[in-house]
């Protein structure tokens, strides 16, 4: 009678006759090995055609413009074009850091957008704690609305309220110093009011999108564990700082991490359309991008502004893999990579 033993045995592969079996997953056919079983396959092939769009926009506007690189090492010329135009190496990156610009753009890029970051994190976690507050309430739609809209409305639109508000004749904000018998305030001939005034802006911008993202991670969060606590004597203020926070933190990681990938490149519209691009603002409100716009289109210097913008796409590399890195010391589990 023949035992389990021996049928495994028959049922095994022959061994190679140098010693050694010949992997299964070579004599499988490619796309097999790829995408699996043919349920896995066109799941997967589905799953494929669905981002299809996206990837096809993705490689056009962020992989295809790469090949633009090679300007900030040319002298280009339109005539000649970008093969021909002549090599000039590193001229177009010393003459950049060579001007008082360099440090200028470099500074306000970096500081604002760490400002930008800090308080918009803060603000937004705040904002999304109240919204889970609330959430039961019928007003809450109702106030998610309200702080997600200015998400959607243009910077040149909100350029003009702004004027409406600092504008040095007529402004509201000077008729209110007029009422008080104060001294009116030069908005827009005052480069130190200039920080917080984008700050705000931005605050206002951006704070309604960040807070429903962290109002969905609160949302996540099992209701046994604040149930538990309860239950435990813990009042609302140790369930936010022992439950909430600690179970956001892989989320507000992740996405510091990803707004520190971007810390090099400003939003164009605040730091362009709300200053009126004045000369006057420029010790504060002058950054990598309304540089790069007047080096290309007032200027004309084609070369100079693919020099700033891959300085600029260069050090925010740096920064993201760096950032990360520091992470993955602390903590692997919430490193982003």
């Amino acid at each position: 009678m023949i035992n389990e033993k021996q049928l495994d045995r028959q049922a095994s592969p022959s061994p190679d006759p140098h010693g050694s079996e010949q992997p299964a997953s070579l004599s499988e056919p490619f796309l097999h090995r790829l995408f699996g079983n043919q349920r896995e396959f066109k799941t997967n092939l589905s799953l494929l055609s669905m981002s299809l769009p996206g990837i096809v926009l993705l490689f056009i506007f962020a992989y295809l413009p790469m090949l633009g690189i090679v300007i900030a090492f040319k002298d280009y010329r339109f005539n000649l074009g970008i093969l021909g135009s002549e090599w000039v190496g590193f001229r177009n990156f010393e003459f950049l850091f060579g001007t008082d610009a360099a440090f200028r753009i470099t500074r306000n890029t970096l500081l604002m957008n760490l400002l930008f970051i800090s308080t918009t994190t803060v603000c937004a976690l705040t904002v999304a704690i109240l919204m889970n507050e609330a959430y039961r309430s019928r007003m809450s739609k109702y106030y998610q609305t309200m702080l997600f809209f200015p998400y959607f409305i243009s910077w040149v639109i909100v350029s003009y309220f702004v004027f409406a508000f600092l504008n040095g004749q007529t402004g509201l904000i000077n008729q209110w110093v007029d009422a008080l018998k104060l001294d009116r305030i030069a908005w827009y001939r005052s480069p130190e009011y200039w920080p917080v005034i984008l700050v705000l802006a931005n605050l206002w911008n951006g704070i309604g999108f960040s807070s429903i993202i962290y109002l969905a991670g609160i949302l996540g969060i099992s209701p046994e564990l604040f149930e538990a606590a309860k239950i435990d004597g813990a009042g609302k203020m140790q369930q936010i700082r022992f439950i909430t926070l600690p179970m956001l933190y892989p989320m507000i990681i992740i996405l510091t991490l990803l707004a520190i990938g971007r810390i090099f490149h400003a939003d164009f519209g605040l730091f362009f359309f709300l200053p009126r691009d004045n000369p006057l603002l420029y010790s504060t409100t002058d950054v990598i991008d309304t540089f790069v716009y007047r080096s290309l289109v007032e200027l004309g210097e084609i070369s100079m502004a693919a020099a700033a913008g891959f300085y600029q796409s260069f050090v925010g590399f740096l920064l993201v893999v760096g950032a990360n890195w520091v992470v993955r010391r602390v903590n692997e589990d919430y490193a982003l990579y």
